[in-house]
């Protein structure tokens, strides 16, 4: 199968993980560390091998793999590099994203290369590192595309500077693996044997493991947090039990080449090996290269997200129609000009833009010209806005549409157009601005609050389609002094309420270290948190299909009402998933001595012809495509009343379900119930989720006879 072109930009993960102190001490004794390095291995004053970084993230080297369509058999680690932003913590939540960067053919006979890159940040967003893997695919190679050609590493002409010998032990791999590669190559006689070699191997990784140790030792002695850059490129196998050295030469302030060697035969195991080390450099959220639309940005809070921006390296579209409070008016262009001579005078790029936001038209033009004058957009922050506040009974209609036209629809007609240029490129950061009169409400703003309100609901949605492209949509409810609101705040409230208070927010929402879509903030005075929709775990009233009374729910209310225990739905399909399981019957256990059914997928796929429910299959026509994790995939296509199920993959599913082996099967065994599932996520499904639905009336299973 050939290299899939199409995987080329498209965001992989975010993928979680959780580590604690012991992770780190386990890989720290998986690449030779002892009492000898205690600080690696002791858990008071605990320091973290930097290379650790390479465990923690394992499976994006596989997700990785499955995107580009590699043939496993012929699949190596060739290449890693590793970019350390800030020194890894003893624990805490890691959270990865990344893209395959390209395919590089060397030829027919000589493989591919499938490069990939990635960022870790921690849960509160702050980058630890950045990864560049280069897959060496030994079986992909041919297909007619570019080659690769890097300038080698050069090293001095001289004797190392430094020479560590280390000995792995012959049982090394056995307590690596334990990190995360548990590949059987590195543990089993027999399939080493069958893939070619006399034994078990080292992993590449954990002598690069040895190698990193043997670096700080020689150049930043006690100071693993002073590594900035590892580099390397993967040569030849090692056996375990085989003694190594890694050769060190310094070649500037802060940098060195190193490659690591068999002791034995002299062969290089690990080559082209580059390392900076250095003191930790500031670490600031910036934004150079990115291009930031801000609309309503000729005064109060848009004027500051605007500078800020900019200080920060962005190139900013400054929009503002310069309109009045009520939107009433033919506008100016002073504001938005104001605004990008501010920005100019500081040094920063921007243009200005003076577009409406209410109409489609002016959406458009508003994104054409950070086209135009920047070639991209990155961020959107939707900032526009007006007021025209009455009590609802005398509230003309021209007054409740003017101000959806503005701050709902004009967020519509600028997102759209931004949200497909980032969608073409694989990132993106969008901000709404709701307000606190639409979370909870507020005595005469109802078409403000409905607006902002609605402006809810649109990032609901927008962080679903945005997920798989890298684009992240949040919303911020901002307590700030404007134009808008100085007659309706206090005045001692006013004067605390500078808009610099809430930007912090903000910029961090737009920056590539924001883990997060889909959240709402409130941010005013110093003061930020988050606000969602809880849902309740309210009272199943119905009985059999029986339909419950008006005074069923009335005795029922304050059950009904109560939110102790509630829950944030990421999306209406979990919502719906946990009201079905309110009806769901608890999953099967099977009485001791008897069978537990099904014992491996193959066994269910061979099954299923035989419980096809040919009836309920009238007018159905759908492909329904199985990946099971540790099993293998299968597909199974119903047509005209009749089923068909083979192995491999189908080139047009209708939908596909995504279970680890060990779910799959407690699933089709009765003891973990589809929809609980696919709502805790050990059933991912992609394509036409509706379909699937049909899968448990087209297959009656008796797994008794299994």
């Amino acid at each position: 199968m050939a290299l899939n072109m199409d995987a080329i930009g498209k965001p992989i993960g975010p993928m979680t993980r959780d580590y604690t102190w012991k992770d780190a001490v386990l890989y720290a004794l998986g690449v030779g560390a002892g009492f000898s390095e205690l600080d690696y291995c002791y858990e008071k004053d605990l320091k973290v091998i930097p290379s650790f970084a390479i465990a923690m993230i394992f499976d994006f080297f596989f997700k990785t793999a499955t995107a580009s369509g590699i043939n496993l058999a012929g699949i190596l680690h060739g290449e890693q590099e590793l970019i350390f932003h800030n020194p890894i913590p003893t624990q805490g939540t890691l959270i990865t994203t990344g893209r395959i960067v390209d395919h590089y053919d060397k030829g027919a006979d000589k493989g591919a290369l499938v490069v990939a890159q990635s960022d870790s940040v921690l849960a509160n967003g702050k980058i630890l590192f950045t990864s560049t893997i280069t897959i060496f695919a030994r079986l992909d190679g041919g297909f007619g595309g570019k080659d690769r050609h890097k300038p080698p590493v050069e090293f001095p002409d001289r004797e190392p500077d430094f020479v560590v010998e280390a000995s792995p032990s012959p049982d090394q791999p056995l307590l690596y693996r334990l990190s995360g590669d548990i590949f059987h190559l590195h543990v089993d006689p027999e399939f080493a044997r069958m893939s070619g070699f006399d034994m078990p191997i080292m992993h590449g990784l954990c002598t690069h493991g040895f190698a990193c140790r043997a670096l700080i030792a020689s150049l930043v002695p006690g100071h693993p947090e002073r590594v900035r850059r590892l580099a390397c490129r993967f040569s030849k196998t090692l056996y375990p039990g085989v003694p190594i050295k890694t050769m060190i030469w310094k070649t500037a302030a802060g940098t060195a080449v190193w490659r690591t060697v068999n002791a034995e035969n002299g062969q290089t195991v690990i080559d082209n090996g580059e390392f900076e080390y250095g003191d930790i450099p500031k670490d600031e959220i910036r934004f150079d290269d990115r291009v930031a639309i801000i609309t309503g940005a000729g005064a109060g809070l848009g004027r500051v997200y605007a500078r800020e921006l900019a200080r920060r390296g962005a190139r900013v579209v400054v929009n503002d129609r310069g309109g009045s409070r009520d939107g009433d008016g033919d506008g100016s262009t002073s504001p938005a000009d104001r605004v990008v001579e501010e920005i100019r005078a500081a040094g920063g790029d921007a243009v200005a833009s003076y577009d409406n936001v209410a109409t489609a038209d002016g959406g458009a033009n508003i994104v054409q010209s950070a086209l135009d004058a920047f070639g991209s957009v990155d961020i959107l922050i939707n900032n526009a806005g007006i007021l025209r506040d009455k009590s609802f009974v005398k509230m003309a209609p021209e007054a409740w549409q003017a101000v959806l036209n503005v701050h709902l629809k004009g967020a519509y007609n600028v997102t759209r157009p931004a949200f497909a240029v980032m969608k073409e490129k694989g990132y993106g950061r969008i901000i709404m601005t709701t307000s606190a009169a639409g979370l909870y409400g507020n005595f005469g703003q109802a078409n403000y609050a409905a607006a902002k309100m609605g402006l809810v609901g649109m990032m609901n949605t927008l962080k679903l389609e945005g997920e798989k492209y890298g684009i992240k949509v949040n919303t911020v409810a901002p307590l700030a002094a404007s134009r808008l609101t100085q007659d309706v705040m206090p005045p001692e409230l006013f004067e605390r309420s500078k808009p610099e208070f809430v930007s912090p927010l903000v910029l961090f929402l737009c920056s590539d270290r924001c883990p997060v879509s889909g959240n709402i903030y409130n941010a005013g005075m110093g003061i930020f948190n988050r606000a969602a929709v809880v849902t309740g775990p309210g009272k199943v009233l119905a009985k059999d299909d029986q339909i419950p009374t008006p005074e069923s729910v009335m005795t029922n209310l304050k059950a009904i009402s109560d939110l102790t225990g509630g829950k944030v739905y990421p999306n209406l399909n979990a919502q719906v998933g946990d009201a079905l399981m309110a009806f769901q019957k608890p999953a099967a256990t099977a009485p001791a001595g008897e069978s537990q059914g099904f014992s491996s997928a193959s066994a269910v796929f061979d099954a299923m012809p035989g419980a096809f429910v040919a009836d309920a299959a009238a007018d159905v026509n759908a492909v329904f495509q199985y990946v099971i994790a540790g099993a293998g995939e299968w597909h199974c296509a119903i047509e005209d009343g009749s089923c068909t199920v083979a192995a491999g993959v189908h080139d047009s599913p209708t939908c596909i379900l995504k279970m680890a082996d060990t779910d799959f099967l407690k699933m089709m065994n009765g003891q973990l119930p589809p929809m609980q599932a696919y709502t805790s996520g050990k059933l991912k499904i992609e394509g036409d989720i509706m379909k699937s639905q049909l899968i448990e009336k087209l297959f009656k299973f008796n797994t008794s006879n299994v």
